[in-house]
C-alpha cells in the first residue's frame, strides 16, 4: 500500500482491497485450518494403523513360533490384506514364504516373495526379499531365474550374501573358478554363516575349511 496516502485514502483502499480479496482470504484461512486439521487427523489415523499392524504382526509371529501354522497363515493373510503397504506385511510375507516352502509349497512361497518385492520401497527389505527369492529359485533348480535377480543387489549390508549366491550359481553352472572368486569375496564382505561358506570354498578348490 502506498505510504503517502492519507488516512481516508487508506481506509477507502482497504475497503476496496477487502471487497476484491476478502473471500479469498477467508477461503484460504478455512483451507489452512482444514489442512492443519486434516494433517493432524492423518497423523492420528496413521499412528493407529501402525499400532494395529504391530499388534497383528506380534500375533502372527507368536503363532508361527508356536508352530500353529494355520493360525499364522490366517493372521499373515490379514496383514497382507489390511496392511499391505506396511513393512509388517512384507515381513509377514517373508515368514509365510519360509513356512510354506518348509512344508513343500514352493510355488506359494515364490508367490509370497514376489508379492513382497512389489509392495515395499524400503531398500533393505527389497534386498532381503530379492535374496530370499533368488535362493529359493536356485534351490528349485531355476538357475537363470536366480541369476536374473543378482543385478538388483545394491545394499552393502547384503553384499556378502549376494556374493555367496553368485558363488552358488557359478558352482551350479560348473564354473568352479568363478565360484571360488565369489566365495572369497563373500568371505571378505561377511556373511551370516561363515563356517558354511568356508566349506563351500574348500569344496571348489579354495582355502581349507578351517574354523
Amino acid at each position: 500500500m502506498n505510504e503517502y496516502l492519507n488516512e481516508d485514502d487508506q481506509l477507502e483502499a482497504l475497503k476496496r482491497w477487502w471487497k476484491e480479496n476478502g473471500k479469498a482470504v477467508i477461503g484460504g484461512a478455512v483451507l489452512g485450518l482444514a489442512v492443519v486439521g486434516g494433517w493432524q487427523w492423518w497423523q492420528r489415523h496413521t499412528t493407529a494403523l501402525a499400532e494395529l499392524a504391530s499388534v497383528n504382526f506380534d500375533q502372527f509371529t507368536n503363532a508361527a513360533q508356536l508352530g500353529n501354522l494355520e493360525a499364522a497363515r490366517q493372521q499373515g493373510e490379514r496383514l497382507l490384506g489390511e496392511f499391505g503397504d506396511s513393512a509388517y506385511a512384507v515381513l509377514a510375507a517373508l515368514e509365510l514364504a519360509r513356512i510354506e516352502y518348509a512344508n513343500g509349497q514352493a510355488d506359494s512361497a515364490i508367490g509370497r516373495l514376489r508379492w513382497a518385492m512389489s509392495h515395499t520401497d524400503d531398500p533393505s527389505l527389497q534386498q532381503l526379499t530379492r535374496l530370499r527369492l533368488a535362493q529359493l529359485l536356485l534351490d528349485q533348480g531355476n538357475v537363470d531365474g536366480a541369476a536374473g535377480l543378482l543385478d538388483g543387489a545394491t545394499v552393502a549390508a547384503y553384499a556378502g550374501e549376494f556374493s555367496l549366491l553368485r558363488g552358488d550359481i557359478a558352482r551350479e553352472r560348473g564354473d568352479l573358478a568363478a565360484a571360488r572368486d565369489a566365495y572369497q569375496q563373500a568371505l571378505s564382505q561377511g556373511v551370516a554363516n561363515p563356517g558354511l561358506l568356508r566349506m563351500k570354498l574348500h569344496e571348489v578348490g579354495g582355502a581349507p575349511a578351517a574354523g
